[in-house]
């Protein structure tokens, strides 16, 4: 009986082994360097990728929908502490129409700062790269495109300062 048993946890074993290593990976999480994208740009003929970054900044990608109350109030505060932040490129990036897109731009007056590039993505990368479930959402990388952290929802700006500082 014994060797019964375990013959059959043997073969238990055998088998969960097998079927762990033909199964598909799981999705990313978190890009750990910054990730490959290109946004269509609000003047809908050009696009801004990841190598358009500026080499030796921070990078805090910001995913949102531009009917997000919560993403509203991060631009917000994002705005009102530029001073802050003119030192690090943000991208924002929505899958939402392309006109609710241009709205969100004019409504902040994006154009107004250099260090924001905001755009279209298109083809869903960014999110492929995370498992995003609630907007707006952040990734900060530090200065050699690593990732320092990710938050899901609004932020202080303070919030986002002290973990760009531990990740330098």
């Amino acid at each position: 009986m014994k060797r019964t048993v375990f013959s059959f946890l043997a073969l238990c074993l055998a088998f969960s082994v097998i079927a762990q290593q033909n199964a598909p990976a799981p999705a990313k999480k978190q890009s750990l360097i910054v990730p490959k994208f290109r946004i269509l740009k609000v003047d809908s003929s050009s696009y801004y990728t990841n190598s358009d970054l500026r080499k030796h900044h921070e990078t805090l990608i910001m995913y949102f929908s531009p009917e997000c109350d919560h993403c509203k109030h991060q631009t917000k505060d994002l705005i009102a502490e530029m001073d802050k932040l003119k030192n690090i490129d943000i991208v924002m990036a929505t899958y939402f129409p392309f006109s609710e897109m241009k709205n969100f731009y004019s409504n902040f007056h994006i154009s107004n700062y250099n260090n924001i590039k905001l755009g279209r993505d298109e083809n869903y990368q960014i999110p492929s790269n995370y498992n995003i479930h609630s907007l707006p959402f952040l990734a900060l990388y530090d200065k050699k495109g690593k990732l320092v952290t990710t938050f899901e929802g609004s932020q202080k700006i303070s919030t986002l300062l002290d973990a760009f500082n531990k990740g330098n």
